[in-house]
């Protein structure tokens, strides 16, 4: 019995930070930005937080991920963030990917899966290829329906307007 309760738990609390990665992607939906959030937690406090910011920043490398994991190496003065986990509300793409990699992010959780773009589960298994010196345990589906709607919306909302 302690076993499911211990997962209850843990998707419970995958779940709390999950939405708290939805918050930073609904800041990004306000900005014109594609509404994707990330979360860095460690020992259950988040250390870092973004969210997408490319056109704002005219930056092809303001992904959520990167934002999020920027703010935590530095809140922490280091770039190992070998004892957190990253929330993201989208697989990530080859870029964060490989970031999450080289930032020996210990685990990632995502919401919904980028069949044109993720790098984590749908197009490449990025995050734990043997070949690379790190690998990353990762949780998919984590509110993937309020995740993939939020995006879904953006973009019928953006084809509405152009």
């Amino acid at each position: 019995m302690e076993k499911p309760a211990a997962s209850e738990a843990a998707r419970e609390s995958d779940e709390s930070f999950m939405a708290l990665a939805l918050a930073e992607a609904e800041a990004a939906r306000r900005e014109a930005e594609v509404p994707v959030g990330a979360v860095v937690v460690r020992d259950g406090s988040v250390i870092g937080r973004g969210h997408n910011r490319r056109e704002s920043q005219a930056d092809p490398t303001s992904h959520a991920e990167i934002t999020a994991i920027r703010a935590a190496a530095r809140e922490r003065a280091s770039w190992r963030l070998d004892d957190c986990t990253l929330y993201v509300t989208l697989e990530p793409c080859v870029m964060c990917a490989g970031a999450i990699v080289q930032a020996r992010v210990r685990r990632l959780v995502f919401g919904c899966l980028d069949p044109k773009g993720g790098a984590v589960r749908s197009l490449y298994q990025v995050c734990d290829d043997p070949r690379l010196n790190h690998r990353v345990a990762v949780t998919d589906g984590v509110l993937a329906e309020e995740c993939g709607l939020l995006l879904k919306d953006f973009f019928v909302a953006l084809r509405r307007v152009t």
